[in-house]
């Protein structure tokens, strides 16, 4: 049984139609990752399982509970936990106020030091900038801060969205280090990405979304040698 299921999921902007009958899932302790262009509806489909977005008809079910009818404050509260793109740290706060704030839902204070110290664990160069204000971090410092504030809230399924845009490639594959580090440890990763090649290699499977809809799943390794995938998104 999967962890997230996505079923037939209709999602309409006005009279766009953004998401068109929309079915997928994400088994417990896997990488999947959404692949598509600008415009596709990946970043519709994760505000939609993170509650800011409601589906006209369709299902979403994350370990049985109904993400359509959930608040999202609840739906972090059960572990869903959503990176947006564009990172959205606080500019002038430091990097340790940044990451505690992931912690907002947990009253357990040593569970959020354990989870702090799992954060600079993983990510050693946010403990050498924790006292930096957010705003002075490079695009790559942020993005791991947007990741290690998820990781404070305790997430069973984290939703990243976009986490290479913008960042040069030798920070593109620490990032994806990064987000498979996680998923070792036992966070089931739900990633969606413009940059397939990078996204491919740290991925158990992986959907392509156009106009709303997929068109190819399978197994990574399957899609990085589909023809189709590799004309489209991984360069002839």
């Amino acid at each position: 049984m999967s962890a997230l299921e996505v079923r037939d999921a209709d999602v309409y902007y006005g009279r766009v139609h953004a998401l068109r009958r929309l079915s997928f899932d994400v088994g417990e302790g896997e990488i999947v990752c959404l692949l598509g262009n600008n415009g596709a509806g990946k970043s519709t489909t994760m505000n939609m399982l993170s509650g800011l977005v409601r589906p006209r008809s369709g299902s979403a079910t994350w370990n049985g509970v109904d993400l359509t009818a959930a608040k999202p404050w609840n739906i972090v509260a059960d572990g869903l936990i959503h990176v947006p793109e564009g990172r959205r740290i606080f500019s002038t706060m430091t990097v340790h106020e940044n990451l505690l704030l992931g912690g907002y839902t947990v009253r357990d204070r040593r569970v959020i030091a354990e989870r702090l110290d799992r954060v600079y664990e993983i990510m050693p160069r946010l403990a050498e900038r924790r006292r930096q204000q957010g705003g002075t971090l490079s695009g790559g410092e942020q993005q791991m801060v947007a990741i290690g504030r998820a990781i404070v809230g305790g997430p069973r399924l984290l939703l990243l969205d976009e986490p290479s845009m913008g960042l040069a490639p030798l920070v593109v594959k620490q990032v994806m280090e990064i987000i498979a580090a996680v998923n070792a440890q036992g966070t089931t990763v739900l990633l969606v990405e413009q940059n397939a090649r990078a996204a491919l290699k740290i991925a158990h499977r992986a959907y392509v979304v156009e106009t709303g809809a997929v068109t190819l799943s399978g197994t990574a390794a399957e899609l990085a040698r589909d023809p189709r995938v590799v004309e489209a998104y991984l360069g002839a």
